[in-house]
């Protein structure tokens, strides 16, 4: 099939791959094109023993059937070796299958250090052995795709697996965390939990359903995390009898169980709050960390606007909000203001309300975060005091998430939280959360994060980085797939202003714009990423705009109005990394740029 997943010139690892799950990854890997090394130690399920025979067998039924393999015997606590192997056979490795396994299975009181050791010496430390070894080869190469495998007995408790269940949930948050580190060099991390029937489970499960449980079934699923077109990393994904869903750790509401800061907690105020504390209605996932803490700060500011006195200091963490109404006025305004036009097919929908498929801009909302913030004191406050230049607060980053549809008219609440204020040296970054809301469903439409840079306003002792930071990823070193140019206009940022609510008068007053440092007024940075948006759009989505999922970009150096923006872009996948560049001068003005897609759907103006 023209549409078939193909592995051709990529090197993969399986761990543990002569029987089981690792054989049927082995194999099926082989078929599509992929150099294989299979690794097994070939000893019992309970860690004893070694040969040589189940890993030769494998690479056999591989090369009988026209594929490329060779064996490795190590033990995954030789992780280095393992990698080596493909370094020294294939000269790279792209794809590392944690799948090496064992079982001791002991009740808790039963169970000795050694059953202990045996289990999280396999399952954890050879799993991270094995990934350190392949990880440097993935940041060189700019590629690498990791799978741990974990169990339902790790997710949920299983009797007798004490020791196998703790390590099967550490893999999961060491894959979190490699997830996180990885995102900069494309390495992508995800775990696997599968029901297939194994030595492992072979006496566990009845025979009706051991029969069932079919290592084939799950392999498709694995493949697929392992393509260059998927970009799910930091999942948990489960499959068994040809299915599979994505599992999510969760964290109800809970209960705030002071009244205030100057308050304390009692054993009472536990008991008498317990019922709210476990209850798991409403409950949701945090994406990461960073929102996780963000809600343990949204306690505490409840807890501080509870004071008796009023004479605490609340220039901490900020929540802000703003209502804002819109109908398709605001909706074609906002289209004009970053560059539709109607001779365009691709932006007709965006202008004319009557139209079929009437649709928003999807970078729309990201324009509420600014303008909340310029319609209270949040930034003033941020710095608690200390002088600063607002004049020269330019935006440095921007990302947001659209959760649900963007409806064409709405009544919508934004609110704005400030995260972090970070001391880069000569400047400051203030790290700004913002979400909008649809204020008659109370539905979460977006979710965004602003990085603002205060010029001159650094050197006051603060924190350098922040786990609220999401990170940058760099385009591709090679020719862009495609690039599409367009010139702004000289009202272009006049244009902005009205549409957005963004009033800075940075971008249209020269006076403000020289007490700001600049030379003349210039484009918002949020409008030259609407033009960048619609041109990736155009290019990989066949301009529909239900096919955008989020984006992330930096605003490196300012475009002036009337200057032609040319977007270069990569495909990788589902994720389409861009840059803007200034043609009128070559200077690079949006960099460290991707927007995720739900689906690529190349348009009529793309030649790819």
């Amino acid at each position: 099939m023209s549409d078939s997943l193909r592995f051709d010139g990529k090197v993969v690892v399986v761990t543990g791959a002569g029987a089981g799950l690792g054989r049927a990854y082995a194999l099926l890997f082989a078929s599509r094109g992929a150099k294989v090394v299979v690794n097994d130690l070939g000893g019992g399920r309970d860690g004893d023993g070694s040969s040589t025979k189940a890993a030769d067998t494998v690479v056999t039924e591989i090369t009988s059937a026209g594929g490329v393999a060779v064996p490795n015997y190590d033990s995954v606590l030789d992780g280095q070796k393992i990698i080596q192997t493909a370094i020294a056979n294939f000269g790279r490795i792209d794809i590392l299958i944690n799948n090496a396994g064992i079982l001791r299975d002991r009740s808790f009181l039963k169970m000795t250090d050694q059953d202990w050791d045996l289990i999280h010496d396999v399952h954890v430390k050879g799993s991270m052995l094995t990934t350190r070894a392949a990880w440097p080869h993935f940041r060189r190469q700019k590629y690498g795709r990791v799978i741990f495998t974990s169990s339902n007995s790790g997710m949920y408790g299983n009797f007798g697996q004490p020791n196998y269940s703790a390590a099967k949930m550490a893999l999961v948050g060491l894959s979190n965390t490699l997830a996180i580190e990885g995102s900069s060099a494309n390495i992508k991390t995800n775990v696997i939990i599968p029901t297939a029937g194994s030595r492992l489970t072979e006496d566990i499960l009845p025979p009706e359903l051991f029969n069932e449980l079919k290592p084939e079934f799950i392999a498709p699923v694995v493949m697929w995390l392992c393509h260059e077109d998927c970009n799910e990393t930091g999942a948990i994904i489960e499959s068994a009898l040809g299915w599979a869903g994505k599992c999510h750790l969760i964290r109800g509401n809970g209960a705030v169980l002071r009244k205030s800061l100057k308050d304390s907690v009692t054993p009472e105020d536990v008991r008498n709050n317990w019922a709210t504390v476990v209850n798991m209605e409403g409950a949701k996932r945090c994406e990461t960390i960073g929102e996780a803490t963000g809600e343990l700060m949204n306690v505490m500011e409840v807890l501080g606007t509870n004071k008796s006195d009023a004479d605490g200091d609340k220039s901490g963490v900020m929540d802000y909000s703003m209502k804002n109404q819109y109908d398709f006025k605001q909706v074609i305004l906002y289209a004009l203001s970053v560059g539709a036009k109607l001779k365009d097919p691709m932006d007709f929908r965006y202008l004319y309300e009557n139209h079929s498929d009437f649709a928003v801009v999807p970078c729309y909302y990201v324009v509420f975060g600014p303008a909340t913030l310029m319609e209270t004191d949040i930034i003033e406050k941020a710095f608690k005091g200390r002088s600063v230049n607002l004049a020269g607060i330019v935006h440095g980053e921007q990302y947001m998430k659209i959760l649900q549809k963007i409806p064409t008219e709405a009544v919508i609440e934004t609110k704005c939280k400030v995260l972090d204020v970070l001391d880069k040296g000569r400047n400051a970054v203030l790290l700004i959360e913002h979400e909008t809301f649809n204020s008659e469903t109370g539905e979460k439409l977006t979710t965004g994060r602003i990085s603002a840079i205060a010029r001159g306003a650094g050197g006051f002792g603060g924190p350098k980085q922040s786990h609220n930071e999401i990170p940058g990823v760099e385009a591709p070193k090679r020719a862009p797939d495609a690039s599409y140019s367009e010139q702004t206009s000289t009202e272009q940022a006049a244009l902005y202003r009205l549409s957005s609510g963004d009033l800075n008068p940075l971008h249209v007053d020269p006076s403000i714009a020289e007490m700001g440092g600049f030379k003349e007024p210039i484009l918002h940075g949020l409008c030259s990423l609407g033009f960048a948006t619609r041109h990736v759009l155009k290019m990989f989505a066949g301009g529909d705009p239900e096919l955008f999922d989020s984006f992330r970009a930096r605003f490196s150096k300012p475009v002036v109005p009337g200057q032609t923006l040319r977007t270069d872009m990569w495909r990788d996948g589902n994720r389409i990394h861009f840059q803007c560049v200034v043609v009128d001068t070559n200077n690079l003005v949006v960099t460290n740029a991707y927007v995720d897609l739900k689906k690529v759907k190349i348009g009529t103006k793309a030649k790819l």
